[in-house]
């Protein structure tokens, strides 16, 4: 067996290995939480639900709790921003003079008055 077809061996099975990781926490996210990113409220559908990306709070991918409690859904420009974030505070540190207040929007906070409402129509 030649060098690189070993190469291609194992690099096929490390695509397979993440593929099958990344769908079984993938799946159980989509059932757990609503279709919505958590930082710019977008909402979700079958249609597009290919741009709504799980996102490992901790950033650890080998962390997923049953109960999602590692997890949030993010949309493909929510989540990249996020990775950018991180990536820079790994680079940097923190460089900012101010401490930027958390974000306190909650797209979930009234989802049972919504979910009322939609079931009555």
């Amino acid at each position: 067996m030649t060098t690189q077809s070993k190469l291609d061996r194992v690099l096929a099975e490390a695509r397979e290995y993440r593929a099958n990781r990344e769908k079984g926490y993938r799946e159980q996210a989509l059932k757990l939480y609503p279709w919505v990113c958590g930082r710019c409220a977008r909402e979700f559908t079958h249609k597009n639900l290919s741009e709504l990306t799980v996102h490992h709070r901790d950033h650890n991918h080998d962390n997923n709790p049953a109960d999602g409690s590692n997890w949030e859904l993010l949309c493909l420009y929510c989540h990249d921003n996020e990775h950018a974030r991180f990536e820079e505070l790994v680079s940097y540190g923190d460089t900012s003079e101010t401490k930027q207040a958390p974000a306190t929007f909650n797209p979930f906070a009234d989802l049972k008055a919504m979910m009322a409402k939609k079931d009555q129509k």
